[in-house]
């Protein structure tokens, strides 16, 4: 067979899978053959399609189909590709492209693309043939168009290598002397929806690549050009930026999310069995954490019980309604419980109940206390917001279905009240019911029953003040015996003391034998167990930098890392427990800082600038530390100097003038220096503790953990955590240079004794590693 011939027969194949592909979706099965019969017929005969002065002659094309009515702008655009592949296949000049686009496009812009359609589309094009092409009356003057191939040889060597990705893209393709349409029919392969205006695009600096399809085009682009794998992608203005279009099955949309920015760009390509890999790592790593506790909490908060207690001040503000459940979700008799909300979530508490907390709360967090009525020590806000939610799991337990997933108690509603908590019976249960749920004792047993035994204390606990209380409880089958209620009817103080007696009795007993669940240093071991703990961690903000985005073109994605970066400078410097440092004000330079007597009565701090000293000041009054009774303060305000090192006043005036004003956007400036991304749902833009908690939590999944798939991320081996483990890192870093608990104590502002029971991790190898370097001095001098 003649070579022609086989290649007639190959490229009539292709010819019929374009057709499957591109306008099957479009044409009916009648249309569809016809379109492919024709286009077939075109190549067995060698001919062009039907072109007048220059451009697609439609009419005799839909007449030689069968289609003359049914031809619609949208099938001969899916038609154009096809009809050009035949037309330089043959050799024929290119027809001059007529279908309109739809798009309304500015004066400016017109002129712009009207000077590259010039430039690019109104000459002929000549394509590698080994056949001559035919002289066409209707070619266009001009020079005979440029060949296309694979490797085209550059017209001067590369002396220049661009920052940016535009100019680089621009002045590549000007090394080699082509168009953006020239590029774009070099490397888009026939059947491929990419559209050229999305390459226009990218050289007008108008937008750049984002899906997984424009990243395999810039790929083919630097094997056309010979430029080192991922040239074009180190020059992006957004290096941490995720990509869409990874196949990831059936997982939900709010994960693909999450899951997208830890995936590496190859991951679509990847085989199977090493995407489940890299998912699973994912999500047991970066997401959750890998640690037991992590997976015990992320199964506990799938069990909701808790009651709440709307109305009540708890950390700040007021609890919102919560929104009722559907009865009808559940199997269960709904003549068994008042509340079928109890089979399957947080509900609030009955306004009896509601009530009574609210006293409580009132007795221990007031200035003084009612007449009549005496305490021993009071509630900070953070405590009674503590105290609350406490109380709440354990009044929800003792209200949960025993049919429901918790396996409560089943106590109804109505008959909960603060009474029930001076039998024992009701906290056996309690600590019991806990103990099988997490598998051991802990602190949290041992300090609820702290809590117990002051509630009853004689003298100044709430509940032996409110005899009252007794009215209100009724016998429970397993936990409170009519004879019980009876007794302590007669003699209320009685009552009280004997189970202060057992909440004592019961305390000890726990602190034999409770485990600690939640290791503190587990997240940051390897960090803690490095020779400088600091430099190790700081590593994290040198990444935060590496993948800073152009603030031009991603303005509030800029901000938002420069927030990342300044959460985690401040934290180091500062050594602030999270509350202080989130609740940090903010006094910009020139305007007059705020007195320390109001910075008393807000009982938070304020970050301002000092003529004095001629850099920022932090300064924030002993009341408003939770140790501010420490002998660390001796009533006196703290008060630090932060150091010009390493850019950072440079990227916290930036954040003061620029991209705070980004992330606040229309919403009303609460005053504190770290703000949240305000979005069209957003009620505040201030932090509360968990929403901080969150935004440190996310700065670690994305800068910190080291990614093996991806590359990206500073320390190997870390694990999500909360800016609470800073403290810990401060103070191991001192412990391991100096020794001193004394000095560490210094950095996060507390006493040499608690550091060495919570903070510090000083093992024997690091102690007699350090005595160690003092004595190997002796040896080195000799």
């Amino acid at each position: 067979m003649a070579k022609h011939d086989l290649s007639s027969h190959h490229f009539q194949r292709k010819i019929s899978d374009f057709c499957e592909v591109r306008i099957a979706p479009l044409a009916s099965k009648r249309m569809l053959q016809s379109i492919n019969t024709f286009l077939v017929g075109l190549v067995i005969h060698r001919q062009p399609p039907p072109i007048v002065n220059g451009r697609m002659d439609w009419t005799a094309i839909g007449q030689s189909c069968g289609i003359e009515n049914q031809l619609t702008a949208e099938l001969k655009k899916a038609l154009r590709p096809g009809l050009d592949a035949i037309i330089r296949w043959l050799g024929e000049p290119p027809a001059v492209d007529d279908i309109q686009s739809m798009k309304t496009r500015t004066k400016s812009r017109n002129a712009v693309r009207r000077k590259v359609e010039t430039a690019t589309r109104s000459g002929p094009r000549q394509i590698l043939s080994d056949k001559t092409p035919a002289q066409s009356s209707s070619m266009p003057r001009g020079p005979q168009p440029k060949p296309i191939s694979s490797f085209p040889e550059p017209l001067f060597e590369a002396t220049d290598d661009p920052v940016s990705f535009h100019d680089a893209l621009v002045y590549h393709m000007r090394r080699i002397g082509e168009s953006y349409w020239q590029l774009y029919r070099a490397v888009v392969r026939l059947g491929e929806t990419f559209d050229d205006k999305t390459l226009l695009s990218w050289v007008q600096g108008e937008r750049v690549p984002r899906s997984l399809t424009s990243f395999e085009i810039l790929s083919r682009i630097e094997r056309r050009y010979r430029l080192a794998p991922d040239y074009f992608k180190t020059k992006l203005p957004h290096q941490s930026r995720s990509l869409y279009g990874h196949d990831m099955g059936d997982i939900s949309a709010a994960e693909r999310r999450r899951l997208a920015w830890h995936l590496p760009d190859d991951f679509s390509s990847l085989p199977f069995s090493k995407r489940e890999e890299i998912i699973e790592w994912v999500r047991r790593v970066i997401i959750s954490g890998s640690t037991d506790y992590r997976r015990y909490q992320a199964a506990a908060t799938k069990q909701r019980y808790a009651i709440r207690f709307p109305g009540i001040t708890y950390g700040g503000g007021t609890l919102s309604p919560r929104p009722q459940m559907n009865p009808d979700s559940t199997s269960h008799n709904p003549e068994a419980f008042e509340d079928p909300d109890l089979l399957s979530g947080v509900v609030d508490a009955p306004p009896r109940l509601t009530m009574e907390m609210a006293d409580l709360i009132r007795f221990k967090t007031s200035t003084l206390t009612a007449i009549g009525f005496q305490r021993n020590g009071v509630w900070g806000e953070e405590t009674a917001s503590q105290k609350v939610e406490h109380l709440g799991l354990m009044f929800g337990a003792l209200a949960a279905s025993p049919a429901s997933v918790v396996k409560g108690r089943g106590v109804p509603l109505s008959q909960l009240t603060f009474g029930l908590l001076i039998f024992p019976g009701v906290w056996d249960w309690y600590l019991q019911w806990r103990e099988q749920r997490r598998g051991f004792y802990t602190k949290w047993e041992e300090d609820m029953l702290m809590v117990a035994q002051a509630l009853t204390r004689a003298e100044v606990g709430w509940i032996r003040q409110h005899p009252e209380l007794l009215k209100k409880v009724q016998p429970i089958e397993g936990l409170i015996a009519p004879e019980e209620i009876e007794f302590a009817a007669r003699d209320w103080h009685g009552a009280c003391d004997a189970f202060h007696r057992h909440a004592a009795n019961r305390s000890k007993e726990i602190q034999r034998v409770m485990r600690v669940h939640r290791d503190p240093f587990e997240p940051i071991m390897v960090v803690l167990e490095a020779d400088s703990p600091l430099s190790e961690y700081r590593k994290i903000t040198d990444e935060i930098l590496k993948r800073m985005p152009d603030e031009n073109r991603y303005p509030r994605a800029a901000a938002e890392a420069v927030r990342s970066f300044l959460l985690l400078r401040l934290g180091l410097h500062l050594g602030l427990r999270q509350k202080n440092l989130r609740q940090l004000r903010l006094c910009p330079r020139g305007h007059f800082p705020t007195s320390e007597r109001r910075l008393e009565d807000m009982k938070c701090g304020e970050l301002r600038w000092s003529d004095r000293e001629n850099g920022w000041e932090v300064l924030i009054p002993a009341i408003a530390f939770k140790n501010s009774g420490s002998s660390f303060f001796g009533q006196k305000p703290f008060r630090l100097m932060l150091p010009d090192l390493l850019d950072l006043y440079k990227y916290l005036e930036a954040y003061i003038d620029r991209h705070r004003g980004v992330l606040l956007g229309p919403a009303k400036d609460p005053g504190t220096l770290f703000v949240k991304t305000v979005k069209t749902t957003s009620l505040d833009a201030a932090y509360d503790s968990t929403k901080f908690y969150e935004a440190w939590r996310t700065v670690i999944q994305r800068y910190g953990i080291y990614n093996p798939y991806t590359g990206r991320g500073a320390v190997k081996g870390l694990l999500p955590h909360g800016p609470h483990n800073l403290r810990d890192i401060l103070a191991t870093h001192i412990l391991k240079q100096t020794g001193s608990y004394e000095q560490a104590s210094y950095a996060i502002q507390d006493t040499p004794d608690v550091v060495q029971q919570h903070y510090g991790r000083f093992l024997p190898q690091d102690k007699a590693a350090l005595a160690a370097k003092i004595l190997n001095q002796v040896w080195e001098a000799a």
